[in-house]
């Protein structure tokens, strides 16, 4: 029996989480590039472009720890990394539509980190974004992708997972009503 149609979106989810990371250092090389560290380039009052280094994992957390947190969180996202690619495999049948997207934007966004830490030390982050008077943490696109994913993994688990399996249950059970 063939799973020529398991590998094709297998490789699709996959392509979608290259493409977030290939997206990702694109954006953080052009900042980079055109905005000195530190600085920041206003768009508007609610959202800024600055160039930003976090040592640490969201919102700085353990940025200050000395060092060994890069290498902690190398492993820590190889780790990761490594068992969404197996998870996503194991569900390229096709019938985890929201669970796979949320998967390859997950792992997408964790590669795209994990390049900066392995390459640089840190993450570069850039997009600032403002709440009245009180800028939100800097982050990237990676970061972006990190959290839509989250968010549709948890819609997943709300309003999908375990429907197919109920779904059986349903089908096999006795129907009472003939009775």
């Amino acid at each position: 029996m063939s799973d020529s149609g398991g590998y094709r979106r297998y490789l699709l989810w996959m392509s979608l989480a290259l493409l977030v990371v290939i997206v990702d250092q694109v954006t953080k090389a052009a900042i980079v590039k055109w905005i000195p560290y530190l600085e920041t380039v206003e768009l508007n009052s609610f959202a800024n472009l600055t160039h930003q280094r976090n040592y640490g994992a969201a919102w700085s957390f353990l940025a200050d720890a000395g060092g060994w947190q890069r290498w902690f969180f190398v492993v820590l996202a190889s780790a990761v990394s490594a068992f969404i690619a197996v998870w996503m495999w194991r569900i390229r049948d096709g019938r985890y539509l929201t669970l796979a997207l949320g998967l390859s934007l997950v792992l997408g966004g964790a590669v795209g980190n994990l390049v900066d830490r392995i390459r640089l030390g840190y993450v570069v982050d850039f997009i600032q974004v403002w709440f009245g008077n009180w800028p939100f943490p800097s982050f990237n696109v990676a970061d972006s992708a990190i959290t839509v994913g989250a968010a549709l993994l948890i819609i997943d688990s709300i309003f999908f997972s375990g429907r197919e399996e109920s779904d059986r249950k349903r089908a096999t059970a006795p129907d009472s009503s003939r009775d």
